[in-house]
């Protein structure tokens, strides 16, 4: 009897125990693509801040750096994936070398809210759980990207130019004859001042103030969506509780909500970037009618056609559910 109750006491106490470390505060190793304190980071930053101060008690985040001083903003997702980190903020261009289809998410036409409806991003998270990666949000969208220009042109030909490039838009640009240079967002400045380049892709909301000084022209319409995305090693999102979660999921997708491009608030902001831009001197290159048509439709073809080719059996799904 006194054996029986001893063994109850301690199976109860092995129960409190585990018990209360799941309930325990978990503490995250969080990192970025992008350089901590570089405005591409505030959004990433602002996720964080959010977390840690509604999940006190429950899960915090603590940033360890970003890249490149950490590393090359292309192996970070790697790293994540094999457990550096637990947690990071990074755009999709930069984990394409993880998964073949992650491109898929600057191309979307539809809400992300729709996607979560029609099965777009769970088709995504199972091809990222191969991976180890688990999706919890897009905590932010800078809206869409534009090629930016020290020289003008005329019509939609990219002949004769020299862009600075990350492989959001290589094939884009590429199809359109220009040369192409790879490099970080750190040398654009650079790379423009010394004339090396003549142009460069990048989204309006994420674009530095410094770059007027190499930059004199914007080309219109925009193209796709500059958006940064909140992923996490699965292994370690399955060690996490239910509450914990939830919590970085829920922030996450209030986040995603606010960055709608369809947002009043997002478009407010996107129009006093644009005032903003124009009134520093930058002049915009507006294409019309069939130029315009033909800008956005080769961009769009030229993107997907890239992720069909390197995944031909999950890219035409996923395009069936991206695109209307």
């Amino acid at each position: 009897m006194q054996y029986t109750r001893i063994l109850a006491l301690a199976a109860g106490m092995a129960m409190t125990s585990t018990l209360a470390a799941n309930a325990a505060e978990v503490t995250l190793s969080g990192a970025s693509c992008f350089p901590v304190g570089h405005p591409v980071t505030k959004p990433w930053s602002s996720y964080i801040a959010e977390v840690n101060k509604r999940g006190k008690g429950i899960v915090q985040i603590k940033l360890i750096g970003g890249a490149p001083a950490i590393g090359s903003p292309f192996t970070l997702t790697q790293k994540m994936a094999r457990g550096a980190y637990d947690i990071v903020g990074c755009t999709e261009a930069y984990f394409g070398n993880v998964l073949p289809e992650a491109p898929v998410l600057r191309f979307s036409d539809r809400p992300f809210a729709e996607l979560r409806k029609n099965g777009g991003l769970a088709y995504v998270q199972k091809l990222m759980a191969k991976k180890n990666i688990h999706y919890v949000a897009r905590h932010h969208d800078f809206g869409k990207f534009y090629l930016w220009l020290s020289k003008p042109i005329s019509k939609p030909d990219l002949n004769g130019l020299n862009l600075r490039v990350a492989p959001v838009y290589t094939a884009f640009f590429k199809k359109l004859g220009a040369t192409v240079q790879q490099a970080s967002g750190s040398q654009i400045y650079t790379l423009m001042e010394n004339g090396t380049v003549q142009g460069y892709g990048w989204p309006a909301l994420g674009w530095l103030p410094a770059w007027v000084k190499v930059t004199k022209y914007r080309v219109e319409p925009g193209f796709y969506h500059a958006s940064l995305h909140t992923i996490a090693n699965l292994k370690k999102w399955k060690t996490l509780s239910k509450a914990q979660q939830d919590l970085l999921t829920q922030i996450g997708m209030e986040f995603e909500a606010r960055t709608e491009t369809d947002n009043p608030a997002f478009k407010a902001l996107l129009k006093a970037q644009n005032d903003k831009t124009l009134k520093q001197g930058l002049k915009p290159i507006t294409f019309t009618g069939g130029e315009a048509e033909f800008f956005v439709k080769t961009a769009v073809e030229e993107g997907w056609k890239e992720v069909i080719d390197r995944s031909p059996v999950h890219g035409p799904a996923l395009k069936k559910l991206f695109s209307k």
